[in-house]
């Protein structure tokens, strides 16, 4: 049996979101070292603030002022932190209700073990050295241990809290957060064959033994009867650019000048069109039936990207059906 293939992929890209009355008064006040929840219609106290009543979706403003410790409602002990969580080190996830506050606020609690965890247990903010105003100018929770600090000293609703109008010099009104997502991709066995396949300059494709379309990229299975396809063949290399787009916006880490062109091709005698990048042509000279052949570069294990053959274009009734 061939070895499975598996790689480490990442999508990455940054959020900016701009910020409401609501949202932009708690983010301020996070790097004033600040809490501050809205009130509901029905009188509860909502932290994170919402911009609208969680029950009647109506806007809400009216901000308070909360504590900056509260109590352990649940938790869950983390024993290897990834990277960009709070803390590096082993630590707990909480949800704190803050003194003042009748929802909880999901943070980390520094912690040496699990043991050292409990529901009921109080709690308090460390701030973060340099706040910017994110929800990471809380660099953590920590266990109270001040004189009352003990689970049950200062119950939830002793602590009111106080009307504050959201006013701060120089307000926060826009963020932008990374959204990343780090994962480990195994192909399969269909896939492994044309990935292997490629590393051989040959493109490799399945036919369906019912309807015997041939599909490349393989999927292991016909897509449209949903049977096993097992039967290789070998495809292109030489195809036909059946649609594309202008990538105008240069991307992360990829070394390529915008503008530049992504197309699907149909590879002759595929029933499939895969997707590349066209070179060896100005952008704006690609078109719907040019004919296309890949491109190999030093040890790469896949094309770099496909180039005109010289061909005259293809008949547009020729991959009509592929487009």
């Amino acid at each position: 049996m061939s070895e499975v293939l598996t790689a480490p992929l990442v999508v990455e890209f940054p959020f900016t979101r701009s910020l409401g009355p609501v949202q932009s008064a708690f983010l301020t006040g996070l790097r004033e070292r600040t809490v501050l929840g809205v009130t509901a219609s029905d009188g509860r106290v909502v932290v994170p603030p919402t911009e609208y009543d969680p029950v009647t979706a109506e806007e809400i403003r009216d901000l308070v002022e909360l504590g900056c410790a509260g109590t352990v409602t649940t938790w869950a002990w983390n024993p290897s932190p990834r990277r960009g969580q709070p803390l590096a080190a082993p630590f707990a996830w909480v949800l704190v209700r803050l003194d003042g506050a009748d929802t909880a606020l999901l943070h980390a609690l520094d912690a040496p073990g699990p043991d050292a965890v409990r529901t009921g247990m109080r709690v308090r903010i460390r701030w973060a050295a340099q706040r910017t105003g994110a929800i990471t100018d809380i660099a953590c929770f920590e266990p109270d241990d001040s004189p009352g600090g003990e689970s049950g000293a200062r119950p939830h609703g002793d602590a009111q809290p106080a009307p504050h109008d959201g006013e701060f010099a120089d307000p926060v009104t826009g963020i932008t957060a990374p959204a990343r997502l780090d994962y480990t991709y195994a192909p399969g066995r269909a896939q492994s064959r044309y990935l292997r396949a490629l590393a051989d300059h040959k493109t490799i494709g399945e036919r369906c033994p019912s309807c015997r379309k041939v599909y490349v990229p393989p999927r292991g299975a016909c897509p449209t009867c949903g049977v096993a396809t097992a039967t290789q063949v070998e495809v292109g290399p030489r195809g036909t650019v059946t649609t594309f787009c202008i990538v105008n916006i240069k991307a992360k880490n990829l070394d390529i000048e915008v503008p530049y062109v992504y197309a699907h091709i149909a590879l002759d005698g595929a029933d499939l069109a895969l997707h590349a990048r066209i070179g060896g042509i100005p952008y704006d000279r690609v078109r719907m039936g040019l004919r296309v052949e890949p491109v190999w570069t030093g040890d790469g294990r896949f094309p770099d990207h496909y180039r005109p053959t010289g061909e005259p274009d293809a008949d547009y009734d020729s991959y009509k059906e592929l487009v």
